[in-house]
């Protein structure tokens, strides 16, 4: 299913951030255009002088979560419905979940962005898809990005209740699955898994080229845990539902913002004012989304910008995505994140075996608990509140678990039958299970 390119823009069209701002200059006022059409953003834009620049764009009011939820389902749709080729809603982790729309048209923008990849997706990769594909919009976007390049696609949804890890596993081992995308937990469940099914990860699935991860922030530490672990590396991709593939990494572990199909603000939600880099809230305005146009789309994720020269000359800003500010929880007098919390626990040796991990911030101390076998568990409980202590300024009680405490050896291995169903039972069969199969 290979294609030929497509007239959206592509990496290496533009010199610098001169040719990059002319080119999304030319996009905005047809992304405007397409948004005035919407309800919406009718009652929003003049239609007799509508923004043409980005500085134009500047004096209009962010867009919010929250509008998306008020105007649901329908009140951002731009073109007739029949034209719509998918439907989707957000995981709602913060809130009621949000609704988003996509044309055909929209969707080879998505494909594209989605597929741009420094190691490359081709038709001699099996691409393990191992993301929600019900209402959320990741499943899907890997699955098309992957055909787009010819790549036979597996479909392993982890909400399916027909693919268990043990599953996972067999299929990535016996299939010889060569790219997979996932969160980044999943590669550490899988690696639990495998080692459940008698291998070892970085040595029995030699076909295994990247793994391919998003959906939630990820520490450089356990990035590089789970590229240990693999053998292979890991790549981060950044995202939502509502606008798809918004940065990609490049061949230096770079994470780059798709500056060239959207426009990019960094908002600071403390004194209401918007600069193209820095810390802050991240917003995005899509250039080229027909059926839903966003603009200035607040995704209320917490990202650091910078415009840096990068060797990879992709000439784009880079991100790195910290996560949501409803993440960080107070103890004592300091805010703990998960992000911050996550490096420590990953910075721990690799011979303590750590992989999963859990805490609850408490007013005056926080709980931590741990993975860990008996053998390094006073260790790494030492270790760990010292460096709590050090990043933090907090007391905590860390408490080493048995391997299998958080991460259940039967969720690792078990295989449950996948049931169809049925009416009709014998004498002595649970008719309880009528209708209802899970």
């Amino acid at each position: 299913m290979n294609q030929a390119p497509s007239s959206l823009p592509q990496l290496g069209q533009w010199n610098g951030p001169e040719d990059l701002r002319l080119l999304q200059e030319k996009q905005l006022q047809q992304t405007v255009t397409w948004a005035a059409r919407s309800p919406f953003y009718r009652g929003r834009l003049n239609s007799a002088a509508l923004p043409a620049t980005a500085a134009d764009l500047a004096s209009l009011p962010l867009t919010t979560k929250q509008d998306l939820r008020d105007n649901y389902p329908f009140g951002m749709l731009a073109v007739p419905k029949e034209r719509l080729a998918t439907y989707h809603e957000s995981s709602g982790t913060a809130g009621r979940p949000t609704p988003s729309y996509y044309t055909a048209e929209d969707w080879v923008d998505l494909a594209e962005r989605f597929a741009r990849k420094w190691i490359g997706i081709g038709a001699e990769d099996v691409f393990l898809v191992r993301t929600p594909y019900a209402l959320l919009l990741t499943g899907h976007l890997a699955h098309a990005a992957g055909r787009l390049h010819g790549a036979t696609v597996v479909p392993g949804d982890n909400r399916s209740l027909a693919m268990p890890y043990a599953r996972v596993v067999r299929v990535m081992h016996d299939l010889g699955v060569t790219l997979t995308w996932s969160v980044p937990t999943e590669c550490l469940i899988w690696a639990a898994a495998a080692r459940a099914a008698g291998h070892r990860p970085d040595t029995d699935f030699p076909q295994l080229r990247a793994l391919f991860v998003g959906g939630e922030p990820l520490t450089d530490a356990r990035r590089r845990r789970i590229s240990r672990l693999w053998g292979v590396p890991v790549i981060e991709e950044y995202g939502s539902t509502e606008t798809g593939s918004l940065a990609g990494e490049c061949p230096h572990g770079r994470l780059h913002l798709w500056a060239d199909r959207a426009l990019f603000e960094v908002y600071d939600p403390g004194t209401g004012t918007v600069r193209a880099e820095g810390e802050g809230q991240l917003v995005v305005t899509p250039l080229y989304r027909e059926a839903m146009p966003l603009l200035r789309y607040n995704l209320e994720d917490n990202v650091s910008v910078s415009y840096d020269d990068c060797p990879c000359g992709w000439n784009l800003p880079t991100v790195q995505v910290l996560g949501r500010s409803a993440f960080g929880y107070r103890v004592g007098a300091s805010t703990v994140t998960q992000h911050r919390l996550e490096e420590l626990v990953f910075s721990l040796p690799e011979t303590y075996q750590v992989m999963f991990w859990r805490a609850r911030a408490e007013p005056a101390v926080l709980r931590i608990e741990i993975e860990v076998p008996e053998e390094h568990r006073a260790a790494a409980e030492a270790e760990l509140a010292s460096l709590v202590h050090g990043e933090f300024g907090v007391d905590s009680h860390v408490t080493g678990l048995a391997p299998g405490t958080l991460i259940p050896h039967d969720a690792l291995t078990a295989m449950p039958d996948v049931v169809k169903p049925r009416s009709l039972f014998g004498p002595d069969e649970d008719w309880g299970k009528a209708l209802l199969y899970y």
